[in-house]
């Protein structure tokens, strides 16, 4: 028989917009997995069709019961699971037989318990290949779709239903907080969409599910909370596509493990924690991580909510408390807006309207509101059009528990709203529901505690930079014809730093000398003032060793030098194969940074940057990105990092070549994606960035190959 699923194989229609719906395990007792399911979609205003599938009852929960899904007269779209382990894999095969697109099994005991467990999930993953059944779960929380009332779920936070429709859909990895951000939503009276928990994703994993809310009309607000992904390419695809399609991504990463870290000869693997990956991931398509659940919901709530998004990051602060004013103003510093003073003029106006008041930004105008309503439209109107502000807080203590007095300012508010469509306005105030539903349909979000106002404010202006960065982000560029391919086995500097010079990253000129001879003849050749460095490739870390020498003036200091660093390579690696000594060009001076790359086990390749050259790793003051990426994206990584003021020129210093820094890296990224397969790591430490116009060079470089070949 046809299903909903046979003409749209591989899409999530079936579990979220089902014609009809079967539940397998039905039972008459509404506390259980199997009865909750049945109750909460009688209860919810479901449209469709409803089969309780049980062999050992006529009728369940008023219903006609049925034997199995195969008796049932209709097509079927959607069954929800609750039998017992042993038997979810038969009722599997009878749904995919009689054509049901998509199931969801509530179950419990599978890869999670391991074992047998662990096999019968194998199986049910090979049933979703064969049939194209998509298939949630198992061990999950199940799904909701509140515009169609289907609560495809067991928790307890939907009984009663109780939920807004809205522009909101959640998945989360974890179904007990999924459920918990289920009662939030309540709780908050949060408009939501699509709700779902994936469980052990036997099938449809989390990307699946971001991917189909990126193509959902009725979504505008994506929010996830992801313990660990499990197809790089299918996540990275979704979230692409959900930029692409102007929704707003707010997702909440848990754990730090530091499962990359396994190359300890790399001062990149030893930075690359799984946790900085995603937070480079994350920072690459757009979406913001929240770090607390109450900002996750905070920034869920003023992305469905906000009627426009800010075109810059001018915040003005409105305020009837001086103290609450400055706590917010410091905030917004913290967060990185920009708390610009209102213009000289306009302050002098203020000051007219209002002696007392404080003019600068904060303005306050202090409890002589409640005296004056009118203060509250001439402090916007003035603040929005002579300070140029993109957004405005405005704190206004517990006014809107007044409803007389709350609507009154709203009326006046809408005036400046309609005068100024382009700009953010949040409001933060103790709420009565009334009033929280009257400035919210008006689209002025209310916030009962004024930093969280300022801290929403900056997730807005965050991600409406996003969007406009987006819409002209640079390819990837192309890689040379003539690049090398890396390594099969362990190599000196001079042999990796060639590789990379292939790829389009500029590097020092040297030579290899085998003899104090040779040496001489190098440096002279190349030119004084040089560096000489031990050539091994069994040394990763060279200046540990003393094994570099700079500033080299003449025959008889690079002769002298030479001998240097053979007796000390001998006395402190005494096992270190020696292929000579490397001659090099001293390097004008310039700003030492750190490029690397190493192999995410989820991610692949794996681009670093950062400053400091050998003091990397005690600041770990750096940030990474997927590869590959055009210059624009490299770009915005140099920003991330703290230490970028040193390439602006500091203390007299002349700025830093940045565009040849941005080239180098995205270079890289193009190298390390085409060969992640055979890269375990690369460390170009130090890179040093010339002044402004003179380019970048490559000291030192080491690259391991992959352990499998």
């Amino acid at each position: 028989m046809t299903s909903l699923a046979s003409n749209q194989r591989g899409s999530l229609n079936p579990l979220f917009e089902p014609r009809a719906i079967a539940v397998y395990g039905a039972s008459s007792d509404p506390t259980k997995i199997g009865g909750r399911p049945l109750d909460f979609l009688k209860g919810s205003g479901y449209d469709g069709p409803l089969y309780p599938i049980n062999p050992k009852a006529a009728q369940i929960q008023g219903l006609p019961s049925f034997a199995t899904v195969a008796a049932v007269p209709g097509p079927v779209d959607l069954a929800i699971v609750a039998v017992p382990a042993p038997a979810v894999l038969a009722a599997l095969e009878d749904c995919a037989a009689k054509g049901v697109g998509g199931a969801v099994v509530l179950s419990s005991g599978f890869a999670e318990v391991g074992g047998q467990g662990a096999q019968w999930q194998q199986q049910i993953s090979a049933l979703t290949n064969r049939t194209g059944m998509r298939v949630v779960g198992p061990n999950c929380m199940g799904i909701i779709n509140v515009r169609r009332r289907i609560l495809g779920t067991f928790t307890p936070s939907a009984a009663g239903f109780g939920l807004a429709p809205g522009r909101i859909s959640l998945v989360s990895q974890s179904g007990a907080f999924g459920g918990y951000c289920l009662s939030l939503i309540r709780q908050r009276g949060l408009g939501l969409n699509l709700w779902i928990t994936t469980g052990n994703q036997c099938d449809v994993d989390f990307a699946d599910c971001v991917n189909h809310y990126a193509q959902d009309d009725g979504t505008d607000v994506i929010v996830g909370y992801v313990e660990a992904a499990t197809d790089k390419d299918r996540l990275i695809s979704a979230l692409a596509l959900a930029r692409e399609r102007g929704k707003r991504i707010v997702m909440m990463k848990v754990g730090s493990s530091e499962a990359g870290a396994h190359a300890t000869a790399s001062h990149t693997a030893s930075l690359a924690g799984s946790d900085q990956v995603y937070d480079g991931l994350f920072k690459q398509y757009g979406v913001y991580r929240a770090r607390t659940i109450d900002e996750l919901f905070d920034v869920a709530y003023a992305c469905s909510v906000v009627r426009q998004s800010p075109k810059g990051k001018r915040i003005g602060l409105l305020t009837v408390s001086g103290g609450v004013g400055a706590l917010m103003a410091d905030v917004a510093t913290d967060c990185g807006l920009d708390v610009a003073p209102m213009p000289e003029d306009a302050q002098r106006r203020l000051k007219e309207i209002l002696p007392f008041a404080g003019p600068r930004n904060p303005v306050d105008m202090t409890a002589q509101l409640v005296n004056d309503l009118t203060l509250f439209e001439k402090n916007f109107q003035l603040m929005l059009e002579e300070g140029g502000y993109d957004v405005v807080v405005a704190f206004l203590s517990s006014v809107g528990q007044v409803l007389d007095l709350s609507t009154r300012l709203l009326e006046q508010l809408k005036k400046v709203l309609q005068r100024f469509p382009d700009r953010t306005v949040i409001v933060s105030t103790l709420a009565s529901p009334e009033v929280r539903k009257l400035y919210e349909a008006a689209g002025v979000m209310l916030f009962d505690e004024p930093t969280r106002a300022v801290r929403a404010a900056s997730a807005l202006v965050h991600m409406a930079a996003e969007v406009e960065r987006a819409r002209t982000l640079s390819a990837p560029p192309l890689l040379p014809a003539a690049a090398l391919a890396p390594p099969g086995h362990a190599i000196n500097e001079v042999d990796a730093k060639r590789v990379l010079a292939s790829a389009g990253i500029p590097v020092v000129r040297e030579l290899v000398a085998a003899t104090a001879d040779a040496a001489a003849r190098c440096a002279a050749e190349i030119g004084y003032p040089v560096v000489l460095k031990i050539a091994s490739a069994d040394i990763a870390h060279k200046s540990e060793i003393g094994g570099v020498i700079v500033g080299l003036q003449d025959e008889a200091q690079v002769r002298s030098a030479f001998g240097t660093l053979l007796q000390r390579a001998k006395t402190h690696a005494p096992q270190a194969r020696i292929d000579g000594v490397v001659v090099a060009q001293m390097a004008g001076k310039g700003v030492e940074t750190i490029l690397g790359v190493v192999r995410d086990p989820v991610f692949g390749a794996v681009v670093m940057f950062g400053l400091g050259g050998v003091f990397v790793e005690a600041f770990k003051d750096v940030a990474f990105r997927v590869a590959p990426f055009g210059v624009d994206e490299a770009r915005a990584m140099i920003g991330e990092v703290k230490g970028r003021i040193l390439l602006t020129g500091l203390r007299g210093q002349p700025p830093a070549d940045e565009d040849a820094l941005a080239t180098a890296i995205a270079a890289l990224s193009v190298y390390a994606a085409r060969h992640e397969a055979a890269i375990e790591s690369i460390d170009i430490n130090p890179f040093v960035v010339l002044p402004l116009g003179q380019g970048a060079l490559a000291l030192d470089a080491l690259i391991v190959p992959s352990a499998g070949r």
